[in-house]
């Protein structure tokens, strides 16, 4: 049972001749630096509070005697070797594997009696948090929690299910170890992001390790007509101000003139020409209401040719002059 049981043994050796323990050297400068952070975040539904996440190292033939953690308890060995007991037996491990004791589960680990064993620790709680609602009773949904609420729980469930014993880190999570403890050293701006990404890894990666199954729910899709309508719609408005073909509009988005206008008549009955002006209006109108800008001077400034002819667009399209907008907005 050294092995995963998914793994054949082609598999096993690609494995191996990609592990590299040196790497994992890095973290002896200051082993338990992480567990001097108060890490706590929320993760979809679940609040996670990490424990300890260190490196530890047993000398030859050292036994920790049986013992078990009301917390999740990750052991990643990134060198040397040793066995692990369980309830049901006894299981060699080695560079390259890990296992999960936890919540609850009674283990021993002892160092092999000729060779030195490194053990990456990640101790964490894993509380369930209370289900957030509107008034309207229904959940409140915010950017992406819908799909990270599914992965959530789906890792958690699978952590809940995984068999204690060692298998092999097929999805490299003990890199993530290397991950937080560059981001605690170097102390640059998003340290607490990187750590917090990099325990999400871990458990995601772990919780793999024993699950071949995929997710049957399926990823998050847009409807990409509406997707660039947004995009060429915001491009539009950044950049109204000045001269506009179509086709750069079309060039920024990847699509062709003719589809972008085909859009632009599906999602706001426009033509592009119709769009653009329209938008440009709606900002003189703005600025006729709020500043004291000469008419020419308005249409230098939203994208107009000239003021005559912003004053013949804007009596088109609205009835009457931009002087004459401008004093009855400021008789209201």
């Amino acid at each position: 049972m050294t092995l995963a049981k998914n793994l054949n043994r082609s598999q096993y050796q690609t494995y191996r001749k990609n592990m590299n323990p040196a790497q994992f050297k890095l973290l002896q400068q200051d082993p338990h630096a992480l567990d001097r952070l108060d890490l706590r975040f929320c993760w979809g539904n679940y609040g996670i509070q990490v424990l300890r996440c260190h490196l530890a190292t047993m000398p030859a033939g050292q036994i920790i005697n049986a013992h078990k953690h009301r917390e999740y308890e990750f052991h990643f060995i990134p060198a040397g070797k040793g066995t692990l007991v369980l309830e049901d037996g006894r299981y060699p491990v080695h560079a390259g594997m890990f296992y999960l004791t936890g919540p609850q589960v009674v283990h021993q680990q002892e160092a092999d009696l000729w060779e030195a064993m490194d053990e990456l620790c990640l101790h964490i709680d894993i509380v369930k948090l209370p289900q957030t609602h509107s008034t309207g009773d229904e959940p409140v949904i915010g950017w992406g929690e819908q799909w990270e609420r599914g992965e959530a729980a789906e890792c958690v469930r699978q952590l809940d299910t995984m068999p204690a014993f060692p298998t092999l880190d097929q999805y490299d999570a003990m890199s993530w170890f290397l991950t937080a403890y560059r981001a605690w050293h170097d102390r640059e701006l998003g340290a607490f992001s990187t750590i917090r990404q990099a325990v999400i890894q871990i458990l995601l990666r772990a919780a793999r390790a024993h699950h071949v199954t995929q997710i049957q729910t399926a990823l998050p899709a847009r409807d990409m007509n509406t997707y660039r309508y947004r995009l060429a719609t915001q491009y539009i408005r950044d950049n109204y101000a000045r001269a506009l073909p179509l086709e750069e509009v079309a060039d920024e988005l990847h699509i062709c003139g003719r589809q972008l206008q085909r859009i632009l008549d599906e999602e706001a009955n426009e033509t592009f020409s119709g769009y653009l002006e329209h938008y440009r209006l709606s900002q003189v109108c703005i600025a006729l209401t709020h500043s004291d800008q000469t008419i020419e001077q308005l249409a230098v400034a939203h994208g107009f040719t000239s003021g005559s002819y912003l004053h013949y667009v804007f009596k088109k399209r609205l009835g009457l002059t931009p002087q004459q907008y401008r004093e009855q907005q400021r008789q209201t």
